[in-house]
């Protein structure tokens, strides 16, 4: 069972437009977070020879805690992000060491197309998340390792047992492993149908000719085709469990979207 414990609204963190949709509980904006394959992570440039603007990249993370590994979604947890060493971002963090490169997370799921009477009530149905946090790098060893695997499971449930681990030096010295200390964050949710003005819906003349609803929208992950290198017959289980049940999953939940509780 989820636990209360929420992010507290703060100026940076709190939702004002259409607020009903914000989300400030921990288990929900984590499940975002943990459930998007690529994450947006921003951060300013310190270098002004580089140019005036913020600096955002793709990145593969994950929410959890090395000292505490069994904890939930619903408790407090870093944020941990996977790059190459000589990377601007771990090498801006590495001279930020002492009080953390502040960086800004985002995390989005379309979870479907909302088609109403107007082109201004147009929607997406989606799930989005903002984490904002102070990055370090990590040099623990026990704490590297236990990162990659975090991630590693992350892109295929099973694949850390089932890959050449551990990583080898080289492996590891060409990658660096960032420790996001979350300090605040929040979400937002819009589900259900569309919702159109009542003077709109009260006109024959357009509710008879313009459909409305939800057409449904989810990743999919398809069959998987084997590399010209590889010499293993059929699918693995764990990759196959895997694709099942990602996609009953994802379907579920769009599904499920497209009406109002």
């Amino acid at each position: 069972m989820p636990r209360d414990l929420a992010y507290p609204k703060e100026r940076g963190n709190t939702v004002h437009r259409l607020d009903q949709r914000a989300k400030y509980d921990l288990h929900t904006i984590h499940s975002i977070i943990n459930s998007t394959p690529v994450l947006h992570v921003s951060f300013n440039v310190t270098d002004p020879a580089q140019g005036p603007f913020p600096a955002i990249l793709p990145m593969i993370g994950q929410m959890g805690s090395f000292s505490h590994p069994s904890a939930g979604l619903d408790d407090t947890l870093d944020c941990y992000l996977h790059g190459y060493v000589s990377s601007r971002v771990m090498k801006i963090a590495r001279e930020d060491q002492a009080e953390g490169l502040p960086m800004t997370i985002a995390a989005t799921h379309c979870d479907g197309l909302v088609l109403s009477l107007t082109p201004f009530s147009h929607s997406y149905n989606y799930r989005s998340a903002v984490l904002f946090g102070y990055a370090y790098p990590v040099d623990d060893e026990e704490e590297r390792l236990w990162a990659m695997r975090l991630i590693t499971e992350s892109v295929v449930k099973g694949r850390w047992e089932n890959s050449r681990t551990p990583p080898e030096s080289a492996e590891l010295s060409s990658t660096t492993i960032l420790r996001v200390r979350i300090a605040s964050g929040s979400g937002k949710i819009r589900d259900g149908e569309p919702h159109d003005d009542k003077k709109d819906l009260e006109r024959p003349d357009i509710t008879s000719r313009v459909w409305t609803g939800v057409i449904p929208m989810w990743e999919t992950l398809g069959d998987p085709v084997a590399a010209g290198s590889n010499c293993v017959e059929g699918i693995p289980d764990h990759i196959r469990s895997f694709i099942d049940k990602a996609n009953d999953k994802t379907q579920a939940y769009a599904q499920k979207a497209t009406r109002d509780v």
